[in-house]
C-alpha cells in the first residue's frame, strides 16, 4: 500500500499538478504583491496629500491663540485614532486631540484624557513649527494594514482551492493511470515469462496514448507467437523428418557391428560411431518432447498429483546408483501430508530424475544431494540442492537455454537439455523455476500454486 502511494506521488500527472499549482502559485503570488505594493503606495500618497492640505489649512491662522483655538475646534470632532491634531503652543500648553511623543521608531501617537489608555496603530505624521509653536497632524494607517489583510485574505482564498483542485484532479488521473500502467505492465510481464496469449485488450475509458501503447504491445505479441510458433514448427518438421533417416542408421550400425569379419580398431570407430548416433537420437528426442510440452498439450491429462510420493519413488530409484558414485540422497519431506499440485506425473518425474541425474553427474564423489518439499498457504516447493562447484551465477540464465553447457561439462555425458526441459516443464505447470547458490553447490527449486 507504501509502495503504492509513493508510486503515485512520484507519478507524472501528480508532478504536473504540483508543477503547475506552484507556477500558478508564485504567479498570483507575484501579481498580488505587486498589486499591492501598488495600492500601499497609491494611498500613502493619498495620505500625504490630505496631511498637506490639513497643514496647509492651520497656516492661514494669523496667530498662535488663532491657530490654538483652530485646532482645538477641529479636534472636538475628529476620531483620535482616525485623526491625530497636536499643538504646543509658545506658552507650553498642549491643544488637540492627542499628545504626540517621539521615540526611536518616531512618533507614538498618547491619548491625553485622562484615565485612556494609548491609541494603538499606526500613523503617517506631518510636523512643523507654526507662530512659535510645533503643530502636528497625523493620519492613521489602519485602512492600509486592513488593506494588507485582505491582500493576504484574498492569496489564501484563490490559492487554496486551486492547489485542492489541482492536487486532487492530479492524484485521480494518477490513480487512472497507474491501473492502465498496471495492466500493461502485467502483460509484459507474462510474455517476459512466455505466456505469448497475454493481451492487453481494448479497455473503456483509456487515454489515446496509453491505447495505442496497448494496441502496439498487443501487436507485437502477435508477431512473437506468429514467429516462435513457426520456429516450433520448423523444429519440430525437422526433428520429424531427421528421425527415422537416423533411426535407420542406427539400424545399420548394429547390423555392421554383429558381423564377424570386423577388426579390432574397426570395431572400436563402430562404438564410437553408435554411441554418437545415440546422443543425436536423445537430443533429437529431447527436442521433439520439449516442443510438445511447449505447445501446451499436455494440460489435457493433468491430474491432481502427490509430489510427497513422487519424491520418495524417485529417490529410491536414484539412491543405488548414488551409493556406487559415493555420494549420498537424501530426501527430505514434511511429517504431514502435502497438498497435491494439477499436473502430468510424468513430466513431473522427468523433473525429478534430470535434477537427480544433473547432481549426480556434476558433483564428485563425498557430495550430497537433497530432494525437499515443502509447502506455504500459497505455494508448494520442491527443490533438489547439492553442496558440489554449483554453476556462477552469470550462466544462471544461460544453463536454462537449450543445447548451453558449461565449459567444464563438454567432456562429460548430456546434450545440453536437462534443465532447459525442466524449464519447460515448470512453464506449463505454472510453476516458477529459480536457481539459487547453496554456499557451496546450487539449488534448483519449482515453487507450484496451490
Amino acid at each position: 500500500m507504501i509502495l503504492t502511494r509513493v508510486s503515485l506521488l512520484r507519478s507524472m500527472p501528480i508532478r504536473l499538478a504540483a508543477g503547475l499549482v506552484f507556477l500558478f502559485s508564485l504567479v498570483s503570488l507575484l501579481g498580488l504583491l505587486a498589486s499591492y505594493l501598488y495600492t500601499q503606495a497609491s494611498f500613502e500618497e493619498t495620505l500625504r496629500a490630505d496631511l498637506t492640505q490639513d497643514m496647509a489649512g492651520f497656516h492661514a491662522a494669523p496667530s498662535a491663540a488663532a491657530l490654538a483655538s483652530l485646532v482645538e475646534a477641529e479636534a472636538r470632532n475628529t476620531d483620535p485614532e482616525r485623526v491625530v491634531l497636536s499643538y504646543f503652543a509658545p506658552n507650553g500648553r498642549h491643544y488637540g486631540n492627542a499628545l504626540v511623543a517621539r521615540d526611536a521608531d518616531g512618533y507614538r501617537i498618547l491619548s491625553y484624557l485622562p484615565g485612556n489608555p494609548e491609541i494603538e496603530g499606526r500613523f503617517l505624521a506631518l510636523t512643523t513649527s507654526l507662530r512659535g509653536g510645533q503643530l502636528t497632524v497625523a493620519r492613521s494607517l489602519a485602512h492600509i494594514d486592513a488593506l494588507r489583510e485582505t491582500f493576504l485574505n484574498i492569496l489564501g482564498i484563490s490559492l487554496l482551492p486551486t492547489v485542492l483542485v489541482a492536487l486532487s484532479g492530479g492524484l485521480f488521473l494518477a490513480r487512472r493511470g497507474a491501473r492502465h500502467v498496471a495492466v500493461i505492465s502485467g502483460t509484459l510481464d507474462q510474455l517476459t515469462s512466455g505466456n505469448l496469449q497475454a493481451r492487453v485488450g481494448a479497455v473503456k475509458g483509456w487515454s489515446d496514448d496509453l491505447a495505442r501503447i496497448g494496441a502496439k504491445i498487443d501487436q507485437m505479441a502477435r508477431s512473437q507467437k506468429d514467429v516462435v510458433e513457426s520456429l516450433r514448427q520448423v523444429s519440430s518438421d525437422i526433428a520429424h523428418d531427421l528421425k527415422t533417416p537416423i533411426q535407420r542408421a542406427a539400424v545399420h550400425l548394429d547390423d555392421l557391428s554383429q558381423s564377424p569379419d570386423l577388426t579390432g580398431d574397426a570395431r572400436e570407430m563402430l562404438e564410437k560411431a553408435q554411441a554418437e548416433l545415440d546422443r543425436i537420437v536423445s537430443i533429437f528426442h529431447a527436442l521433439l518432447q520439449l516442443a510438445q510440452i511447449e505447445s501446451g498439450s499436455p494440460r489435457a491429462r493433468f491430474a491432481p498429483v502427490d509430489l510427497s510420493e513422487l519424491c520418495r519413488t524417485f529417490c529410491d530409484v536414484y539412491e543405488p546408483a548414488a551409493t556406487e558414485n559415493g555420494q549420498t540422497l537424501i530426501c527430505a519431506l514434511p511429517d504431514g501430508p502435502v497438498r497435491p499440485v494439477m499436473g502430468d506425473r510424468t513430466l513431473l518425474g522427468q523433473v525429478l530424475a534430470n535434477l537427480i541425474e544433473n547432481a549426480m553427474h556434476h558433483t564428485p564423489p563425498g557430495s550430497r544431494i537433497t530432494v525437499a518439499l515443502c509447502q506455504s498457504e500459497a505455494h508448494v516447493y520442491l527443490a533438489v540442492t547439492d553442496n558440489g562447484p554449483g554453476i556462477p551465477e552469470a550462466e544462471w540464465d544461460l544453463v536454462l537455454r537449450r543445447l548451453y553447457r558449461l565449459d567444464r561439462s563438454r567432456m562429460t555425458p548430456g546434450n545440453g537439455l536437462g534443465l532447459s526441459l525442466v524449464a519447460g516443464i515448470a512453464q506449463v505447470h505454472d510453476a516458477t523455476l529459480s536457481l539459487e547458490d547453496a554456499g557451496p553447490g546450487l539449488q534448483v527449486g519449482l515453487r507450484f500454486p496451490s
